[in-house]
């Protein structure tokens, strides 16, 4: 933890969690410049209420929940999304209640198609295209790799929320990318 009057220990602080804080508030804001704003105003938050850190989570999860309250803070008040349902973004189901689906055993996984640099772009705007609440929860557990808990306790939602909220947003994921994974153009 830094000591806030030690010049050089506030500037190491910065230089080591800056690169997370801010890929983490671009992903969800999708704006670079804003998400430049909303890193330097969760510093200042967390260098104004530093003592007041109990250490009931670690000090990274503690950061990683300013810097996702204010950038969904910002998300609200400039009203850029209005939350949208995500059941249409879900697989559809058969008279039976069973899943229907392509057979995904010839497809690439999307995590392979992640990596690959010329369709990263079309996954980061089918990311882009889920609802907020469940873009959020897919960000921080799959991409910034948090566990459920950590998860939960950076957006204050139980546990089986996150977990309810992560497998839907994988669920609708999965669908936006149907046409991808069958070589089509998106």
């Amino acid at each position: 933890m830094p000591d806030v009057g030690d010049r050089k220990a506030t500037e190491r602080f910065v230089r080591e969690n800056a690169p997370w804080m801010l890929r983490t508030a671009r992903r969800i804001l999708g704006d670079n410049e804003v998400a430049e704003d909303v890193v330097q105003m969760s510093f200042s938050n967390v260098f104004r209420n530093l003592q007041s850190f109990q250490g009931r989570s670690s000090l990274k999860t503690w950061i990683y929940r300013i810097v996702v309250n204010e950038a969904l803070m910002e998300l609200r008040k400039r009203k850029r999304r209005n939350e949208q349902s995500i059941d249409e973004l879900l697989p559809f189901f058969d008279q039976n209640g069973c899943r229907i689906e392509v057979d995904w055993a010839d497809f690439q996984t999307p995590e392979f198609l992640l990596q690959r640099s010329e369709t990263s772009g079309v996954v980061s705007k089918s990311i882009g295209q889920l609802p907020e609440n469940y873009r959020i929860v897919l960000l921080l557990r799959d991409i910034e790799e948090l566990s459920s808990s950590e998860v939960a306790e950076v957006l204050g939602l139980s546990e089986a929320n996150v977990k309810v909220r992560l497998h839907r947003a994988r669920a609708a994921l999965k669908k936006l990318l149907e046409p991808l994974m069958r070589g089509e153009q998106l």
